[in-house]
């Protein structure tokens, strides 16, 4: 009887080649796309419920600010994003009452210069400094207090709750509030300082204008030069006519 080769030997031999030559042909697994730009434009418009946010954030230029930074910087951001519905729940007129610079300054009082996350905001030391700045260039700020894993931010005139995380991921937070932080700088001006307040206007003379009883006219230079001419003569007069009666006499 002839002699036969094992065949186990033989499979055994070219399996492993079999899988060599498959994983060879087969297609590599495409790597994943990189992560795009930070958009607070599409972050919000994905929601779908800030579209007069969008408005003012567009035509501030504070959205494409909020973008540079956060693509082109280190330094992270907070935004706090108010509602359609809580722009419709303004008292009424309370926008078209705001001049352009205000506007930007309502919209930039929405927005700190640093990431929070939701339990930084519990703890954080107040006042927190927003983007907004004064006349003077004096910061605006937001009041942050947290209770039972609630947080509340108040703008001095207006007190809302945080409820929901838009984005959450550093370096841009994103929350949304169900009312507009109208700064308290808009409602309740402060009084002017002693420094501001008008000089007392000056008497011709370099004075004060106040009157004093210095500045009021005595009794004896009442009478006019006129009325004194006129009493003098008819009292010479009278001295005259008594002098020629005597004479006659």
């Amino acid at each position: 009887m002839a002699h036969q080769k094992p065949l186990p030997l033989i499979l055994l031999s070219i399996i492993p080649l079999f899988f060599i030559l498959t994983q060879a042909q087969s297609p590599t697994a495409p790597a994943p796309a990189p992560a795009g730009p930070i958009d607070i434009f599409a972050i919000l418009k994905k929601e779908g419920q800030y579209n007069t946010f969008i408005k003012f954030l567009n035509e501030s230029q504070v959205g494409n600010q909020i973008n540079n930074q956060v693509n082109n910087s280190n330094q992270g951001m907070t935004v706090l994003a108010p509602s359609d519905n809580a722009f419709n729940n303004l008292p009424s007129g309370t926008l078209n009452q705001l001049n352009d610079q205000q506007k930007v300054q309502l919209i930039l009082n929405h927005v700190i210069p640093k990431f929070y996350t939701f339990d930084d905001l519990q703890t954080v030391s107040n006042p927190v400094r927003t983007q907004a700045t004064g006349p003077k260039g004096e910061p605006f700020g937001l009041n942050f207090t947290g209770n039972n894993n609630q947080v509340n931010v108040s703008s001095g005139s207006v007190v809302t709750n945080i409820y929901n995380a838009i984005r959450k991921d550093p370096p841009l937070a994103v929350y949304q509030l169900d009312k507009v932080l109208v700064p308290s700088e808009f409602t309740d001006p402060k009084a002017p300082s002693s420094d501001d307040a008008p000089a007392p206007a000056k008497a011709k003379n370099g004075t004060s204008g106040d009157k004093t009883t210095a500045d009021e006219p005595s009794p004896a230079s009442s009478t006019k030069p006129n009325d004194a001419k006129r009493i003098s003569g008819g009292i010479l007069g009278l001295i005259c006519g008594v002098f020629l009666m005597g004479t006659l006499s």
